[in-house]
């Protein structure tokens, strides 16, 4: 999904919420905000999201899918279960639909922790440190310590941020 279709698919659920009557809230993670809100790359596969009310845009998104052929989770909420308290702004205010996004700190500490060598999680980390002034794996740490327990931290996350870091000159080590 390009930048432009993320778009187009957003206006289209607030006015299906606008024919429903009901204003909605939804927060993007994930790729969906590296191609939206940073233009760090150029599409996502889904746009990972929570939103509210859950069954209303749910229903919504389905009927989207339908009407522009597109997989039925293209909106999902799956991201709810690695969710933690973070600062969020408003990217979209439409009429019926309020689009918020987490901060770059937050998106940095998430993809962290995930960091799954066969997706574009190397490339965001590297997009965020560089958007956040980070010069080291230890201030990465530091980021993904201010939202989750040290324990929650699996050792691959440490390989797989030295290997960014070995990638992208400047790291000074953790």
């Amino acid at each position: 999904m390009l930048r432009d279709d993320i778009l187009k698919y957003l206006y289209a659920l607030n006015d299906k919420l606008q024919q429903r009557d009901v204003k909605g809230e939804i927060c993007l993670y994930g790729g969906a905000v590296m191609c939206l809100v940073y233009e760090a790359r150029p599409s996502t596969k889904d746009v990972d999201a929570v939103f509210h009310p859950a069954k209303i845009i749910r229903n919504a998104a389905r009927e989207i899918a339908e009407e522009h052929d597109l997989p039925g989770d293209w909106l999902n909420d799956g991201v709810k279960g690695f969710l933690v308290d973070h600062t969020r702004k408003v990217f979209l205010n439409l009429s019926h639909l309020t689009v918020m996004v987490a901060d770059p700190e937050y998106l940095l500490a998430m993809k962290s922790l995930s960091a799954r060598i066969d997706a574009t999680d190397g490339q965001d980390i590297a997009f965020l440190v560089n958007e956040l002034g980070i010069k080291t794996v230890s201030e990465v740490f530091e980021v993904i310590e201010a939202y989750y327990p040290k324990r929650m931290i699996r050792p691959a996350t440490q390989f797989f941020l030295e290997e960014i870091f070995n990638e992208n000159p400047g790291d000074s080590g953790n």
